[in-house]
């Protein structure tokens, strides 16, 4: 991890878009003493499981995985993340190891808040007190919809909620057709919950039909309307 010149937290952009938006001047000031920020090139892991926390992670730019890995090698993402999110709060939260590993998808500046700061803040600020139970009850329902998804939907339709998921999380690039990040197949496997083959199968499918375009990594959705029919999913 490479350290880069970081702004005071008043002038970051990702702050106004995490929970911290709403901290009192000194609170912020508080913030900005104690954190400590570097570059993660693509690739590079950011925490892995089994260790223990010792603080909280912000993403001041870039796109992150968490991921878990199981018995064989095989990963299942469990979470995308981007500017102005956090990462590690819940192990951080439970005084528990990590459950799950997060790695860069692409170059990311991220800022590491240690554990005694983020409770400090915590612990006086209402407000954010409410916005990380806000947060933890999104991931519940979001691990309840996924086990739902996992138990229920045929993989055609994963796949589908898969890309608006990643449609939803990152944008579209200047073209509004493309979406902003760019996985491996296996990756897209991984958010799904299936094999490679099985993935690269339906998205070429779904190519067929005229819904999606395949450039390289990259996916471009043609007709979100269908895209959201095939995914059995409020749109």
């Amino acid at each position: 991890m490479k350290k880069f010149e970081q702004p005071h937290c008043t002038q970051c952009d990702a702050r106004n878009k995490s929970i911290f938006c709403d901290l009192r001047g000194e609170e912020v000031d508080t913030l900005d003493e104690h954190k400590n920020c570097g570059m993660y090139k693509k690739g590079q892991l950011i925490f892995n499981s089994g260790s223990y926390p010792h603080g909280l992670f912000c993403v001041k730019s870039g796109k992150i995985k968490i991921y878990r890995t199981g018995d064989e090698g095989k990963e299942q993402i469990v979470r995308l993340a981007k500017e102005g999110d956090i990462l590690g709060y819940r192990a951080l939260l439970s005084g528990d190891r990590y459950s799950s590993s997060a790695e860069a998808i692409d170059d990311a500046q991220i800022c590491f808040i240690p554990k005694s700061s983020f409770l400090g803040l915590l612990s006086s600020n209402g407000t954010l007190s409410m916005q990380m139970m806000r947060l933890l009850s999104e991931d519940l329902k979001h691990a309840e919809h996924k086990i739902t998804d996992l138990a229920q939907k045929p993989v055609r339709e994963r796949v589908a909620e898969a890309l608006l998921y990643l449609h939803q999380t990152y944008g579209l690039e200047n073209d509004g057709v493309t979406i902003s990040v760019t996985l491996s197949r296996e990756d897209i496997a991984n958010i799904v919950g299936t094999a490679t083959e099985t993935a690269i199968r339906l998205l070429s499918e779904l190519k067929n039909d005229n819904i999606i375009q395949l450039n390289g990594k990259k996916i471009a959705i043609l007709n979100h309307r269908e895209l959201v029919k095939v995914a059995n999913v409020n749109d």
